[in-house]
């Protein structure tokens, strides 16, 4: 894709995002709502671009939406960006992911400092390209300095991996005396998303309508909300639909209601 097609998606999610804003903010929004960043593919299908023009639009999407979600008040935003079962796609495809996350990778390290926004990456990095590591190793240095907005990117990332790899350091530290009884609380200490509350809200656009091994662990009293809107074409107006369902759920987290 080349330069020009970059700016016209640019344009036109901004476009997009600036018409969705008319409308009236969330009065409360939840403290953390995570997203599932489905239907780039089929978006660029559609409109008979290559797959790797809707992961441009949708990295585009991305920045408008966390940008939207920090100014109503959202405190932590949690992505799926790239699955640890992502790998079986295309070489070409993998590739250009890649690319387009040391690019976001490279301007947040730019901005994070004048907007004190802070930035994790979720997952195992061990399999990403050395610049990257370094990348995600820079942004985490300058997010320890700052306190408000946090975006969490899920980058080969899996739940079930998750849950796997935080039994197996669990398991470690209990066979070394540095871990006693096993408990939700003390387990969720071994998992990527250590000291980050769960998700109150998950949003899944694209029209499916499963977690697709996201946050299994951190879901389990979520509100789930399902929208067909492809995720290059998510505005801010969709979070304030989803936040409104929100609001009409009735959370019990297994109790009854009074």
């Amino acid at each position: 894709m080349n330069a020009l097609t970059s700016w016209i998606f640019a344009r036109r999610a901004r476009e997009r995002a600036k018409k969705a804003r008319t409308g009236q903010p969330p009065a409360s929004p939840p403290r953390h709502i995570a997203i599932i960043l489905d239907g780039n593919g089929r978006w660029a299908s559609r409109r008979g671009l290559p797959r790797t023009a809707g992961h441009a639009a949708g990295a585009e999407t991305f920045r408008q939406i966390a940008t939207y979600c920090r100014d109503i008040g959202v405190e932590y935003l949690t992505v799926y960006a790239f699955s640890t079962e992502n790998w079986k796609r295309p070489r070409q495809e993998v590739e250009a992911i890649m690319d387009l996350l040391g690019k976001y990778l490279r301007e947040s390290v730019e901005t994070m400092e004048r907007d004190h926004i802070r930035l994790k990456i979720l997952g195992d990095p061990a399999v990403l390209s050395e610049e990257l590591r370094a990348l995600i190793d820079e942004t985490a240095q300058i997010s320890g300095r700052y306190e408000g907005f946090q975006a969490n990117v899920c980058i080969n990332y899996g739940g079930r991996d998750e849950i796997v790899r935080a039994a197996r350091r669990y398991a470690e530290d209990y066979k070394a005396g540095l871990a006693g009884e096993l408990t939700e609380e003390g387990f969720s200490r071994y998992m990527f998303s250590a000291g980050i509350p769960d998700p109150d809200l998950v949003i899944r656009p694209g029209g499916e309508m499963r977690l697709s091994n996201f946050l299994m662990w951190e879901s389990a009293y979520s509100e789930l909300y399902f929208t067909d809107v492809l995720w290059p074409d998510f505005t801010p107006a969709d979070i304030d639909a989803a936040v409104a369902e929100f609001h009409r759920r009735d959370r019990r987290f297994g109790g009854i209601k009074k």
